[in-house]
């Protein structure tokens, strides 16, 4: 991996030691300035689970990417940096309570000083990395987190009281994604597939394009703007998200 030009793409430096502080650096700058999301999909482009294809995508290109994709590249640039990273599936929460199939996410779990959990593909979650062992809440720029413990040795994350995923503790290889990841691209049942979808924290809140809808939310203050035209919409990635496109996703 070129470390230097993945670490330019975050305006970072290289960190002198692989310990917490770098970690919650990395963690903080990766979700500020590298979108969540799905255009790939509403674009006609595969999604490839390869450590070098995702750096053509993330870094040369300076797009973005779902779970898989996003924490499969950063997981890769932890270990670069010296860090023991590995992935973790973890099965997401739907809204009516009931948990996703296994693979339906992918976390990572860093060894430092205790465990840590590092997410920085699962959109609107923690800024800064979370602590595995801790008992007590563990208050966020974006909320306050618990981690619980579950059945079979597995770890439940909640923000704000509400459940969002359920993370196993067998390490796994990013190449294991690769089903559910088709799935999640192709089935007409997945989240994913409904509509094309950019994200990004912003100043007080975040801010999302969601098809022609513009998502801004200040302060828990949620504004939305409907999107004129295709020249519009292309503006908003460009300006918004750094991503540069020749067509509208999801469109001929």
């Amino acid at each position: 991996m070129d470390v230097a030009a993945y670490l330019d793409r975050l305006g970072l430096d290289r960190p002198a030691v692989a310990d917490v502080a770098a970690l919650r650096t990395l963690q903080e700058r990766h979700l500020a300035v590298v979108p969540f999301e799905n255009l790939s999909i509403h674009l006609g482009e595969p999604i490839v689970l390869d450590a070098e294809a995702l750096f053509d995508k993330i870094v040369r290109r300076r797009r973005g990417g779902f779970c898989y994709e996003l924490n499969g590249l950063f997981a890769a640039l932890l270990r670069e940096l010296g860090f023991d990273a590995t992935l973790r599936s973890a099965k997401a929460f739907r809204p009516d309570g009931t948990l996703g199939a296994p693979f339906d996410h992918a976390a990572i779990r860093v060894e430092l000083d205790e465990p840590w959990l590092a997410d920085v593909g699962f959109g609107r979650f923690s800024r800064f990395p979370l602590r595995l062992s801790a008992t007590e809440a563990q208050a966020d720029p974006d909320g306050e987190f618990l981690v619980l413990d579950a059945p079979y040795g597995d770890i439940d994350v909640l923000l704000d009281g509400a459940p969002q995923y359920r993370i196993e503790q067998r390490p796994r290889e990013l190449d294991e994604f690769t089903p559910m990841a088709w799935w999640q691209s192709t089935s007409p049942d997945a989240h994913f597939t409904k509509g094309p979808t950019c994200s990004l924290p912003a100043k007080h809140g975040r801010i999302t394009l969601a098809g022609e809808k513009l998502i801004v939310t200040t302060h828990g203050v949620r504004e939305e703007t409907r999107l004129s035209g295709d020249q519009e919409i292309l503006d908003v990635y460009r300006k918004e998200f750094g991503i540069e496109l020749d067509r509208v996703p999801g469109r001929p």
